[in-house]
Formats: C-alpha cells, sequence, structure tokens
C-alpha cells in the first residue's frame, strides 16, 4: 500500500510519501536511482568516436534511436548533433557488435544537415 501525506507548514506545501522521511524535524526527500539503460555503454563508445573524428567539436545533444538485434549480432542506433566551429549539424552513428561476447563488428558514422 503506498502512502501519500500532505501537509502545509509554515506556508511551504510539502508532499509525504513512502520516499521522505524526517529527520530533526526537517523534511528528507530520499533519492532514487534511476537504473543504467543497456545501451548506456554503446552511447558512450558512439560520443567517443564522434569526438575523434570532429575533435574540434563539441556534442550538444545524444538520442539513442534504438536496438536492433539480428543473427547474433546487435545494432545500436544513435543521432548525436554537434558544433563544430559556427556550423551545427547532426550524424548518425550505428554501432553493431557481437550480441554474447561484445565485441565491436563495425562502426558507421553518417552526417546529416538536420
Amino acid at each position: 500500500m503506498r502512502m501519500i501525506v500532505f501537509m502545509l507548514i509554515s506556508g511551504l506545501f510539502i508532499v509525504m510519501s513512502p520516499y521522505n522521511f524526517v529527520e530533526n524535524g526537517n523534511t528528507v526527500i530520499a533519492a532514487t536511482k534511476k537504473p543504467v539503460p543497456e545501451y548506456a555503454k554503446w552511447g558512450k563508445l558512439a560520443m567517443k568516436e564522434t569526438q575523434n573524428k570532429y575533435p574540434q567539436a563539441q556534442i550538444i545533444d545524444y538520442l539513442h534511436m534504438g536496438r536492433e538485434i539480428n543473427n547474433g549480432n546487435t545494432t545500436e542506433r544513435f543521432k548525436l548533433w554537434i558544433r563544430q566551429e559556427k556550423m551545427e549539424f547532426g550524424v548518425f552513428v550505428t554501432i553493431t557488435f557481437d550480441t554474447k561476447t561484445e565485441k565491436v563488428v563495425k562502426i558507421m558514422i553518417i552526417e546529416t544537415p538536420k
């Protein structure tokens, strides 16, 4: 059963839930850790490879576009938005690896204007 209690103290609206607790009269909100996504390792590699290809560029945005498993290989797809000098553009990074061993089979980086 989940309990949520609303309290009004000194004009402050406080929500109490099982994840909050009171310590020395102060409400402390306990942080919950989000699980690390399966693609995080490959996202780091995508950023590293992009930085190697464009050493003067700054990565300003990152999107995981999906995962595909086929014939013993897994392919992770990412879109990164980068800024180099006064120009901004996107790159699609595709990383294919052996599903069991996680050994990288192929990395492709393709520029896109959008």
